[in-house]
């Protein structure tokens, strides 16, 4: 490999010569990156420069920091990632990086989270992804894309052949995008995930799912598909567990935030006693009730031997159902990941927990109660653990042991 530039030298030398000043956040992020030994690693550097989370105030980056930056990394291959997220980035910077990307052939991970970013820059970045052939994974999260946008990136998908892993979640899609892209991903045969959360749906038909569900009979390379939000009910659930009868490829499946009943719950049950796939199911905020996860337990109790975690946070489930489930823990090796906070605890659910930990049947990692006594009387008490419990923040020290707070991705790797 040849010698690789001063990322830091070349950013004051551009910031000149296009008459640019620096952004002393960007100019510090550049410095560190210097000094790492991954500069002249095989494997390739991430640069963060991430907006949030950090415990002084910084200049976000804005459109012509962006231009500056490009040039800057025009002939750094050794930077494989590029975390942008939490700017001020506009339809402008995506401009920039639509060029970038049609001329890079080293960025593998590209992360735009929650900026500026709207219709017109999503046709171009999408559009650059047509010819792109080293991008594998990108975050669009939190750009107001709208419903065109999101119809850019789905006949991206019709063309691309490298993208592994796409997150569109919170980014305004509608009906007709998401169809599209249900259609596009029968025939991709490259793209591992992708989060499709919170869309903005006014049909209560639930055209989406009928075609997700279409869609999982016909792909075979998909495991992770996140449909937080959908405003799904039973139909689209038993939409859905029909085709995932058929589907021998998806691991994981994001439910949460819909309006699941018990009844839909006996769709999942079905699904649990036949599936030999499935590792990861989250069901937070759906209303399954003590029935739904009675129906649950007594599928993974005595069918199911593949499910890993489950997350029924916020369920309204009472006594009932948590003793039921904490049965399901204790008879099956293979269910270690079990998620309950938000539910109504009785003593009998305090007690049936407690013991599980105790006795070694559910690590104190893979859950998001802890017990404690008062009185001589079993409570618990909340975790920071959970699927996808930092998606949309991630604490710069460490607080929680490595893969407690991100279950599914130290389960199922291809999400990482």
């Amino acid at each position: 490999m040849s010698v690789p530039p001063d990322l830091h030298l070349h950013y004051v030398q551009a910031c000149q010569e296009l008459g640019q000043p620096q952004n002393p956040f960007l100019a510090h992020v550049l410095q560190e990156a210097d000094k790492s030994d991954k500069i002249t690693c095989t494997e390739g550097m991430t640069l963060k420069i991430a907006g949030n989370n950090h415990p002084v105030p910084v200049q976000r980056v804005t459109d012509d920091d962006l231009g500056v930056l490009a040039s800057v990394l025009r002939h750094a291959a050794f930077v494989t990632g590029l975390d942008l997220g939490f700017n001020v980035l506009t339809d402008a910077g995506a401009k920039t990086l639509a060029r970038f990307l049609q001329e890079n052939n080293s960025l593998q991970y590209l992360n735009l989270r929650f900026n500026d970013i709207g219709t017109s820059g999503a046709e171009l970045i999408a559009g650059a992804l047509h010819r792109n052939e080293s991008l594998v994974h990108m975050k669009m999260t939190g750009n107001k894309i709208g419903n065109q946008g999101g119809m850019f990136f789905a006949s991206m998908l019709q063309i691309n052949s490298t993208l592994e892993k796409l997150d569109l979640g919170d980014c305004e899609l509608g009906l007709k995008c998401l169809i599209a892209i249900a259609i596009a991903l029968t025939q991709n045969k490259s793209l591992r995930a992708i989060n499709l959360n919170r869309p903005l749906l006014y049909s209560q038909e639930e055209e989406t799912t009928v075609h997700m569900a279409q869609m999982l009979k016909n792909n075979s390379s998909l495991v992770e598909l996140h449909l937080s939000k959908h405003e799904m009910k039973n139909f689209g659930v038993e939409q859905l567990c029909e085709a995932l009868h058929e589907n021998s490829s998806l691991r994981y499946l994001d439910l949460s935030c819909n309006k699941i009943t018990c009844d839909g719950a006996q769709f999942l049950r079905e699904l649990l006693i036949h599936n030999q796939t499935l590792e990861i199911l989250d069901l937070n905020a759906n209303r399954i009730e003590d029935a739904g996860a009675v129906y649950l337990s007594q599928a993974l109790s005595l069918h199911n031997r593949t499910l890993r975690a489950l997350s029924v946070v916020s369920c309204n489930i009472s006594g009932k159902g948590l003793t039921a489930l904490s049965h399901a823990v204790r008879s099956n090796v293979v269910f270690s990941h079990i998620y309950v906070w938000g539910n109504k605890f009785d003593k009998g659910a305090c007690k049936a927990f407690s013991e599980l930990i105790e006795m070694g049947h559910l690590k104190p990692n893979c859950t998001d109660v802890a017990p404690y006594k008062v009185d001589g009387e079993v409570q618990v008490a909340q975790l920071s653990h959970g699927l996808q419990q930092h998606y949309y923040w991630a604490p710069r020290h460490r607080v929680v042991p490595e893969g407690a707070a991100n279950a599914s991705l130290d389960i199922a790797a291809d999400s990482e």
